[in-house]
Order: C-alpha cells, then structure tokens, then sequence
C-alpha cells in the first residue's frame, strides 16, 4: 500500500494569520499529485493529526537536531531522544540565555554552531533563535512529534506506518530559481517580483526539473493558491511534500534509510542534502 505523503510548514506559534500548513499528496510513477491542503491553528490540533494512523510519510519544516559542538559545550545528553527530552524540559528563555553566551565566546564570523547537514543543505543554524526562530520550532514540534509515536530514521525508532523526515524548503526552491526571493510575511514586501518568483517556481516543479526526478501535480486552483500565497506558506508546505516522496521513493527501492546518509544520529539530517 502507498502511503499518504504530507510536506509540513511549521509554526511555532501557529494562529489564523500563520497556520501550520499541510500539503498532502501520493507518488504514482514519478508524479507527485497534490490532492489536498490542511491548515492548524493551535499546535494541539497538528498533534492530534500527527497522532491519527497511518501510513504515511511525512517532510516537515523544522529542525530535528541540535549541533553536536553546542550539546557538548552545555553539558547535555548525548543521545538524542534524552537530549530533546532534555531541551523540551528548558524553558525557552532559558534556551536562548545560553545560547546567547554560547555564542558571545566565540569568535566573530563562527558565532553559530553548525550541524553537518547546514552545509549542504544550505540551512540556518538550527540554534538560531531569531530570523527565523527554528530553535523555538524544534522546541515546540519535536517533542509533539515523539509523543505522537512517529518513526524518525536514524534517530529513534517508533510506529513504521507514521514516518517523520527532517525537510527543509529552501533547499529545493533554491536548485530551481537560484537565490531569488519568493515569500514574505510583511505585506509591504510581497512585491511582483516574489509574485513571479513563485510562478516560475511552480512551473519548474510541475516540469520536474529538479535533481529528485520528481513531477508535480496540481489542478488549475491548487497552481493558483500556491501562486498567489505571498506568505509562501503553502508553498513552502508543497516543496517538503517533494522530498518527502524522494524519501519515500529511496525507502520503496530498498533504501534502509530513507535516502539519508550516514549521519551523527544526535543532530540529524535533512533529506534530499
């Protein structure tokens, strides 16, 4: 049986404006076929989602990890299911005094501690805690992730019919129309430029040129949602859909891992890098 893929847009603070946005979808021979978008308004509502049965395979917009290096340095635990518990414990005023004298001692230029994936990924480190805020989306998503019992390869084993992948957007949207912007919270920057950005990004995934092989599919009101989303949100949600079926293609051809590398099994590793 196919399993239901979902891209995950997170918030860490989700309302009517910024909802949690799902776009579901299935793979049929090369073909991604978006058939339906969810939204969340409270984190409660995404949980009791996550926690409905499967299967499905899922590439969701937030860190899974911290920086081996930070861990060390703060004296956390070193394995990961007891490091997040840990970090799910701290209140987030806290997280961010310590990481803010993590970084004051270090040198100008190295302030962050990166994870390994940040490099080819492309990604911010997942410490950061301001623009955008993805050590508060870790705080507030991976802990709902595991009381909901999914399965994290690589991290911690849990129910194979719910299988959560770390995705990251930028990644994808970055092969496709290089560094142009195409999203932007503030009203007075959702300009015709960012308009054109993301219908020319939609044209290149539904044509499959990316490097996953990977199609598209969207009826003539799901191209114009996305296009016409100037927050990006839904789109955003679309591209970790398209790793997510990556993922799950590699597992389907016998990949033990989803298409993850060997990777330190305490920070983690976002698919497709």
């Amino acid at each position: 049986m196919l399993p239901q893929l979902l891209g995950c847009d997170f918030s860490s603070a989700p309302s009517r404006r910024k909802p949690v946005v799902h776009a579901i979808g299935r793979l049929d021979r090369g073909r991604v076929r978006l058939e339906r978008v969810l939204t969340f308004e409270t984190l409660d509502a995404w949980a009791a989602a996550l926690a409905e049965p499967g299967p499905w395979v899922g590439g969701f917009d937030l860190p899974f990890g911290l920086p081996r290096a930070l861990v060390e340095h703060l004296g956390w635990p070193g394995q990961w299911a007891d490091c997040m518990a840990h970090y799910a414990s701290v209140p987030r005023a806290d997280i961010r005094a310590a990481f803010v004298a993590f970084c004051a001692a270090r040198p100008a230029g190295g302030k962050f501690a990166h994870r390994a994936t940040d490099g080819p990924a492309g990604s911010s480190p997942s410490m950061k805690w301001v623009n955008p805020p993805v050590a508060f989306m870790m705080h507030a998503g991976v802990p709902r992730l595991l009381a909901a019992g999914v399965h994290f390869p690589g991290l911690h084993p849990g129910d194979p019919g719910r299988v959560a992948l770390e995705a990251y957007p930028g990644l994808l949207a970055r092969e496709l129309i290089g560094q142009r912007s195409y999203k932007s919270d503030d009203r007075s920057r959702q300009t015709a430029q960012r308009l054109i950005a993301r219908k020319d990004l939609v044209d290149a995934l539904e044509q499959g040129r990316s490097r996953l092989g990977l199609r598209l599919m969207l009826s003539h009101a799901q191209r114009e949602s996305l296009v016409h989303d100037a927050s990006g949100d839904r789109l955003d949600a679309v591209l970790c859909l398209l790793q997510a079926a990556w993922g799950w293609q590699q597992h389907h051809n016998g990949h033990p891992c989803y298409g993850l590398p060997t990777f330190d099994p305490l920070e983690g590793w976002i698919v497709t890098a």
